[in-house]
Order: structure tokens, then sequence, then C-alpha cells
């Protein structure tokens, strides 16, 4: 058999699309409508046209505005004229000669005006214009020789005058009626007073009607029982409001409500998330003592040894690298400090970070170092990991060992989960955003902008601010006392105070200041510390 022709239109492919309809098209839109749409929704790409202009012809894209400019003579040739040769110049005075404005003013010459003259006039002895007359001058009128009753008659005169025709009255001068004053004094008044009040009590009483006026007038009466239920519902001037004075007998003293008793951890055991036994509530005394002991011993290391292990070394009396409790409390007593038991197992657990019971050198360094100020000495017995070169430092210094309120990585607060989402990732995974207040991870710069508020770890802690230096009243702070200066500023800071040391005497207290230090630095706080221990020879300075 063979194939069939249909006269069915076959369906054309369009991408992914099979039109149906092929023979089916979409009327396209008339130019006079097109050219509204266009305004206000044209196609992408094409440009906005207003209808209005749809039909004009496109003339701006080859027309041309303006008229070309033809180059003129320049401003240089203009004013730098070319010089010109006597024959030149003889040459056009010539051909400026027929000029009328040449013969009467010639160039270099005045105007000669003899020309216009008749020829019977000698303009050389002639005089024109008429003789001037002189008269008063003008002192004489502004300052005429009359005598001051004169001058008063002619201001009446002409005051009289300016009465008559323009009504020119003078301040406070009564205007004339021409009224038979026989019968009346001039300071009479005439008419009657109308009575006045500036608080307008009249004019309230034109806006109220008179039975409201009676209404209020009228004594006010009130059931006893609304009265009643006033006195216990609303405040009473002089009297406290107690809407339950009446039914509820206790005595004065009595407390309502139930006595709770006192959690054994407080906001901050939650937030850093410690267990029973670190529970600092109702330790704040202890928590005070601790580091007020904390400061005393960091300052006895800073004066008394000039570095770390020096330091430690008077610490560990046995030798063996460590620092036990007996240790420690022969130190303290050494330094004047009779510490309690309890204060002295407080001080051996924060200073204890491997929690092995004693305190390595490690730990030293970072508990009770002055403010990092102290060099370390001899580093041979430390491992190199322990040592780290800060930028902008000259010597290594020791790790800081991290201890204390951290809160685990698993916290998470009831408000979390309740806004939790079913299958969503946790808040472990999150990147924790932000800046640290204080900046140890910088290196303070040499120079401080006023505008830098950062904190990079030289500034004064809690302790400093609870507990200020008597200095700091005069606007002298610690980083002042222990900064590193030179002998000229020593010597200057000590003659301002008061204290005159001689010249050869100060050599050798500087000589013994800078033995302190290994770089041979020298603060006022070292200079203060030899002179504490020189206090004994009064020959060698004297107070002024």
């Amino acid at each position: 058999m063979g194939a069939e022709r249909s006269d069915q239109p076959v369906p054309l492919y369009q991408g992914r699309f099979i039109d149906r309809s092929p023979h089916v098209r979409s009327p396209s839109t008339p130019p006079v409508v097109q050219k509204f749409i266009n305004t206000r929704r044209p196609n992408p790409g094409a440009q906005t046209i207003f209808y209005g202009k749809a039909n004009d012809p496109k003339k701006e894209n080859y027309i041309t505005h303006g008229v070309c400019t033809r180059p003129s003579l320049s401003a240089g040739s203009l004013i730098n004229r070319p010089l010109r040769t006597l024959f030149q110049q003889k040459l056009l005075e010539k051909k400026e000669s027929i000029y009328s404005s040449v013969g009467r003013s010639p160039l270099g010459k005045s105007y000669d005006q003899s020309v216009a003259f008749p020829s019977s006039i000698n303009f050389t002895e002639t005089t024109f214009g008429r003789k001037y007359q002189r008269s008063l001058s003008a002192g004489v009128l502004i300052n005429p020789t009359k005598s001051v009753q004169e001058i008063e008659e002619e201001w009446h005169k002409g005051h009289d005058l300016y009465v008559v025709t323009h009504n020119d009255y003078d301040v406070g001068e009564l205007r004339n009626r021409k009224y038979d004053w026989t019968k009346y004094k001039k300071d009479n008044k005439f008419g009657i007073e109308t009575p006045h009040f500036n608080d307008g009590r009249h004019v309230a009483r034109s806006l109220r009607w008179i039975q409201e006026m009676k209404t209020k007038e009228a004594a006010n009466i009130v059931s006893k029982r609304v009265d009643d239920f006033r006195e216990r519902s609303q405040h009473q001037l002089g009297k406290v409001l107690d809407p339950i004075a009446d039914t509820l007998k206790v005595p004065a003293d009595h407390t309502f409500g139930i006595l709770l008793q006192p959690e054994k951890y407080g906001v901050g055991d939650i937030l850093h998330y410690r267990s029973p036994k670190d529970f600092q509530r109702g330790k704040e005394k202890q928590m005070a003592i601790l580091a007020t002991v904390q400061q005393q011993l960091k300052k006895a290391n800073h004066r008394n040894f000039t570095s770390l292990q020096q330091a430690f070394r008077h610490y560990d009396k046995n030798g063996d690298g460590k620092i036990d409790k007996d240790d420690l409390k022969k130190a303290c007593d050494q330094f004047g400090l009779n510490l309690d038991p309890v204060i002295l197992d407080s001080l051996i657990q924060h200073c204890d970070v491997d929690k092995d019971g004693l305190i390595n050198f490690i730990e030293f360094a970072n508990f009770l170092n002055w403010k990092d100020k102290m060099s370390i000495g001899d580093p041979g017995h430390l491992n190199p990991e322990d040592l780290i070169l800060e930028e902008g430092a000259s010597e290594k210094t020791v790790r800081t060992l991290s201890r204390g309120n951290q809160a685990p990585e698993f916290y998470q607060t009831s408000s979390s989960r309740i806004n939790a989402v079913v299958g969503s990732p946790g808040s472990v995974y999150k990147h924790t955003h932000g800046v640290p207040t204080i900046r140890t991870d910088l290196a303070p710069p040499k120079f401080r902008r006023i505008s830098d508020r950062t904190n990079y770890g030289d500034e004064s802690n809690t302790f400093g601010l609870l507990c200020p230096s008597i200095f700091t009243q005069h606007m002298v702070y610690e980083r002042d006392i222990f900064k590193s200066r030179s002998k000229e500023e020593v010597a200057q800071i000590l003659q301002n105070i008061g204290i005159n040391i001689p010249d050869n005497t100060f050599e050798e207290l500087w000589k013994l200041a800078a033995k302190r230090h290994p770089r041979g630095e020298v603060s006022v706080e070292t200079m203060r510390s030899v002179l504490d221990d020189m206090q004994s020879n009064t020959q060698f300075y004297s107070i002024a």
C-alpha cells in the first residue's frame, strides 16, 4: 500500500516545544498603537521614544549645530605688535591724516580747540563765563547768627502753619478744638471709664450659660458607698493606698512570700559551665584577697629580682624546678605576707594550670610576673616551644597559658533550642565572629594616636581600677613609672620632686640601676628601688 498524503499541516518543532497550530499567527500591532506602547513599555534593549516624536525623522544623528569658527589673529600678535620702520610709520600717518579726529587730537599732542574759535577772538586773553557773586557761607546757613528766642519764634510760626495744613502735632501736645474752657478745665476727662480686667472674667461669663453656673454653685451630693469605694481604690492626699486594709488583718512586721534558700551557684557559674567543686558564689571576699596577694607577690618579684629565673630560684627552696606549698609559704613569709592556709591553697590552685599540685617555671612566669616587665634570664633549661618572639620585641618571652572561664563548645542557650530548625546544622559548626576586647595579638604602636582606643594589654586591669595607685590622682600611671628613660630625664624628674643628688653620686646610682636590667634600661621605679636601698646612707642625697 502506498503512503496516503495528508493535507493536515505538519507540526513545527521550535526548540523543546511543538507548534501545534502553525497556521495561526498572532496579529501585529498597528504602528499608531505601537508608538504609545514604546513610550510606556519599550522592548528590551530599545530606547524609550515619546509618542509625539515617533514619526519624526531622525536628523539628530547627522545634524551638526553651530558655525565653524575660522582662526583669526592671536592674542600675542595683538599685544606684541611687530616693530615698524620709519618709512612704514610715515606711510601709516599719511593714511590716517584723512580722519578729522586725527586733525583735532593727533597722537601724542593735546586737543587744540582754537580751530573752532572765531578769528576775532584772542583766546589767550579772553575770559569766558560769568563772575560769581559771593553771598552767605555754608557755616552761616548751618549756624545762623540769631538768638535762641528768634529761632524759637520762627519755629512756632512754621509749626502753627503745619498744624493747620498737615495736622502735625508734637508728642503730648493738646489739640485745640476751640472749646469754651470757661465752664471746663483743660485737664478734665470726658466720658465714662470702661471697666477692664486682664484675667478675662467678662469674656468667660459671656460664654457660660446660666444653668451651668447654677449647677456648679450648687452642693455636690455623693453617695456614702461611692465615697468609701473611692477612698479604697484611689490615692488620697497624705495617705498610702491600701486596697485590702479592711479585709487583711496582719501585724505590721509581717513578711509575705516564701523564703527561698540561696543557690549554690551564681550567674557566672552558669555562663562558664563550671562544675560544682569550682562554684565561686559566696567567694568574692576570698577572690579579692587572692588578687591582692598575687599583686603583692608580683611587685615583690619586680623590686627584689632582676630576672624571672632569679626569682624562681628564690622560691624553689629544694632546687627541683617546682614550687610546692611549703616553698610558697616560706617566700610569702619573707616578703611579710602571713597567709591563711585557705588563701595559700587558692593561690596554688590559681597558678597550677596542669593540676599537679606544683608550680613550674612557665606557670610562675605567667601568673607572678609584673606586667611582663621582667626578663626571663637564662632560657637554657626551657624547651624551644615554650619561648615565643612577639612582633616588635627584642627578646623572647614565655608562652601564655590559658585557664579559667571558658564555656564548652557544645553549650547551647534555651532560646537557641526553642528556635531550632529540625535538620539544620548545629551552632557548633558555625564560625565565631568578632574581635577580642584586649588585642594581645597585636603589638602596641610606638606612637599612639588620640583616637586610638584599642587596649593592647598594656593598660590597667580590674585590680588597678578597683585599687588605683596614689599617683593616678596626679595623672601619673604605672606605664609612666616603668617606662625606660634616659639619664637626663630621670635626673630632671628627681630634681622636680625635690631630690637633689650630686653629679658623681648620680652616676654611681645610675650604674647600680642599670645592672638590675639585662639590657641596662633604667626607669623611675628602678631608680626608686636603688634610692630605697641607699636610704640608710644620707650622704648620697639630701632632700631639698
